[in-house]
């Protein structure tokens, strides 16, 4: 199994994350580095040499960096990781062995957990507008409370065994080289968010399964390069998701997930504009300024 890892301006979790993935049994390790400014690229070059560098200066997106780093190998399958993950040795081996096992299985994620050794959520449903309205108050306590609902729209299941999912977080995922290329590899179009979603989506269209494979555990840090632009990611979020919706729904169901995406941007707007207004703190009025901006590029673009 070959490893691709996408980075943006983290170098020292990228030290780390490499150090954990040449303690394994990789083929062949490739770094996509998105057009970083720390020296993250010259950080690899010194102290990683056997590790293929992809530079991509204009920095296309994760879904761009992706593909990039699974054409750049030759393996049959490639574990694709973000740069804020941490590899135990005997995880290339183990979904290897799963995919192996699923011949129809094109993409496994493992089991992910937080920093502190808590479980991390990463196996969801597919975005819709009765989901995104049941995970929210005051609906979100009674989803919980019945497994049917729990399992369909929020996505959690109990037990360790392997399961097929709709879709499972991109911060490590064990691809199949042959059914990623049958659907053209991700779609970079999206930027950042939903590129994992929209390519189990499209997978699954082809008859391609996603598994949940709980065969070994990787830790993800998670959110290390998105922090560094919050409210730009608040509106990319958003509008990746209008771009799932644009995509692959259709009629009231496409119409709805629309609407609902720009009647909670406008909501935001309206509750972070008073919050501004009555806000004496000069950073809490700057940052709530930057959110509101990427609340209104939200309805800008629903309404096109």
């Amino acid at each position: 199994m070959a490893v691709a890892v996408v980075n943006w301006n983290t170098r020292e979790l990228l030290r780390q994350c490499l150090r954990s993935v040449l303690a394994g049994p990789a083929t062949e390790i490739v770094v996509v580095d998105n057009g970083s400014s720390d020296g993250s690229a010259e950080m690899v070059r010194r102290e990683f040499p056997g590790v293929r560098l992809e530079v991509e200066p204009s920095n296309p997106g994760y879904g761009a960096g992706c593909n990039t780093g699974i054409r750049a190998t030759a393996a049959d399958f490639v574990l694709v990781l973000n740069s804020d993950t941490i590899v135990p040795p005997d995880a290339l081996a183990a979904l290897s062995a799963v995919l192996d096992a699923e011949p129809r299985a094109a993409i496994v994620g493992p089991r992910l957990l937080n920093p502190d050794g808590t479980p991390q959520r990463s196996v969801y449903p597919f975005p819709g507008p009765v989901a995104r309205l049941l995970v929210h108050q005051p609906f979100a306590a009674l989803v919980q409370a019945l497994p049917p609902l729990r399992r369909r729209y929020v996505g959690r299941w109990r037990g360790g065994a392997t399961r097929a999912v709709p879709w499972v977080l991109g911060a490590a995922l064990a691809i199949r080289r042959t059914a990623f290329e049958e659907v053209g590899g991700f779609d970079e179009s999206y930027e950042m968010y939903f590129e994992e979603v929209d390519l189990c989506y499209r997978l699954g269209r082809r008859g391609w399964r996603t598994l949940f494979a709980p065969v070994t555990t990787i830790v993800h840090l998670g959110g290390a390069s998105t922090a560094q632009r919050r409210s730009d990611m608040r509106a990319r979020y958003e509008l990746s998701l209008i771009r799932f919706h644009r995509r692959h729904d259709r009629g009231l169901t496409r119409a709805a997930g629309v609407g609902l995406v720009r009647g909670q941007a406008a909501l935001r707007y309206l509750r972070d504009t008073v919050r501004r207004r009555l806000s004496t703190d000069a950073g809490r009025r700057a940052a709530l300024a930057d959110d509101l901006t990427a609340w209104r590029s939200v309805l800008d673009l629903t309404r096109r």
